[in-house]
């Protein structure tokens, strides 16, 4: 069986005069009694051979079952760790590694970074979750809960601790923000959002309507992706941009491109957009806007140039801020569904200009739209499976998920089958869709049928639809 105990204080052999074994030159110096020879663990020592013997035992089982994991791996402080394996080995896009950077940075390493591995414990989470709460909402903290599980699941895979202890403590929930529905506007609502943008700016508010696009798929959208032949519209790329700012192309959320059907009336209109402001040719890096440093990364990265279909007065690309500060959010509030909570003073050379500031919630920002676009379909019957494709979803599980409440009918059927169930199986049943029920209802009102009826105490009526649509009315004595 693999492993052994030595004696470090005393030679393995005894001496052949004496019989007894004579001492190293290690005696006294450290702790005695070393495990050696698992395969795949390394080395340890102890001070009795007690705690050898039970170490050994364990390390063995663990071993063969190829669940050992040497616990002075998980000594390593999780701010060491982080920075020295976890996030250099990431490969994220740089629209996902700039926000997910400056939440771990900002929170995980300053509550808990100081901590070992194998130091976060139940009691840790509780306090990292209560402090972590005081400072930012509960959606936010649901993210950095998962980076946390996310460093701790390689921790895992790194052979550094047993088990994720995020998963594995019970007593200690992730925070779970208050759960709501997607928000959908009214027709009302959109054509007035869309009136309180600049005209070059409508055709979004379309795109996002009628073909249920992100923001960033809206504005990196180009003539060439409608075929109006066909009567789509190709989603092959979004517009992103990075932490510090700089522009590039990559493909939609999900890295799979998508068509979506265009509806006739967003043809008419997208063309005469087309003609009112020409599209104009951008050329962007795709996928990261870093400079290459290798052949591979200079292919990967090659720009790309595309004739996009909005653009800002001076033919430039849009910056979502700037247009959610400028052009959005002042259309909220024409519209009447946001106000102004203060105003910013702006120098535009040598003017000086106050500007109202809106805080917008977010489910008011342009992706209401897309949340319009699902609703409208299931509302008028499509399938759910269409829809999620369009949508660009992974799954139509995912669809269900986000928009199952506005399908028309939701629960109606369960409750039909109620009704019946409770129904008084006594009372004369009349097929409830018949034509004929109002008219049995009048028939039953009528002077000569109440004169037959009244005055026999122990009679019953039933009525029965015939098969060519008929009535068929019979008056039975008892």
């Amino acid at each position: 069986m693999a492993g052994y105990i030595e004696d470090r204080w005393l030679k393995k052999r005894p001496n052949k005069q004496t019989g007894k074994r004579e001492r190293t030159s290690l005696y006294g110096k450290g702790k005695r009694y070393r495990v050696k020879g698992i395969p795949g663990v390394q080395d340890r020592s102890f001070d009795t051979s007690e705690d050898a013997k039970q170490w050994l035992a364990t390390a063995r089982t663990d071993s063969s079952r190829g669940d050992f994991v040497d616990p002075r791996r998980g000594e390593i402080s999780l701010a060491d760790y982080i920075m020295g394996h976890w996030w250099s080995a990431r490969a994220d896009e740089p629209s996902t590694a700039g926000p997910m950077a400056s939440r771990i940075w900002n929170h995980i390493i300053p509550l808990v970074g100081d901590l070992s591995l194998r130091e976060i414990d139940a009691a840790a989470l509780r306090s990292f979750k209560a402090a972590l709460l005081s400072r930012v909402e509960e959606t936010t903290a649901e993210v950095i809960w998962g980076h946390l599980s996310s460093i701790l699941g390689s921790a895992v895979d790194d052979q550094r601790l047993l088990r994720n202890p995020v998963k594995a403590r019970n007593s200690v929930k992730p925070p779970r923000p208050t759960e709501k529905k997607a928000k959908a506007w009214a027709r009302e609502v959109v054509d007035a959002v869309r009136a309180g943008l600049q005209e070059r700016y409508r055709l979004a508010v379309d795109l996002g309507i009628g073909l249920g696009l992100r923001q960033g798929e809206a504005f990196g959208l180009a003539e060439e992706d409608f075929d109006f032949e066909a009567g789509v519209v190709h989603v092959r790329r979004q517009l992103k941009w990075d932490i510090k700012g700089r522009p590039y192309f990559s493909l939609p959320k999900g890295r799979k491109t998508r068509e979506a059907p265009l509806p006739p009336n967003l043809a008419i209109r997208a063309r005469a957009h087309f003609r009112r402001f020409p599209s104009t040719p951008c050329t962007l890096p795709w996928r990261n806007p870093e400079p290459p440093t290798t052949a591979l990364e200079e292919r990967q990265r090659k720009p790309i140039t595309v004739n996009l279909v909005l653009t800002t007065s001076h033919g430039n690309r849009i910056y979502y801020r700037t247009w959610n500060d400028r052009s959005w959010k002042p259309a909220l509030a024409a519209a009447g569904i946001i106000k102004p909570v203060g105003e910013k003073v702006r120098r535009d050379g040598g003017r000086v200009r106050r500007v109202p500031l809106y805080a917008a919630p977010r489910e008011d920002m342009f992706h209401v739209l897309r949340h319009t676009y699902a609703s409208v379909q299931l509302e008028a019957g499509e399938s759910i499976v269409s829809l999620s494709k369009w949508l660009g979803h992974s799954t139509p599980k995912v669809t269900l998920d986000h928009y199952a409440h506005f399908m028309p009918g939701a629960g109606q059927r369960g409750l039909a089958a109620m009704d019946a169930w409770l129904e008084d199986r006594h009372q004369p049943k009349v097929p409830e869709k018949s034509l004929l029920v109002g008219w049995i209802k009048e028939f039953s009102s009528k002077p000569q049928v109440n004169e037959v009826v009244a005055p026999g105490a122990d009679m019953s009526v039933k009525y029965k639809e015939t098969a060519r649509g008929g009535l068929a009315v019979n008056i039975i004595e008892c």
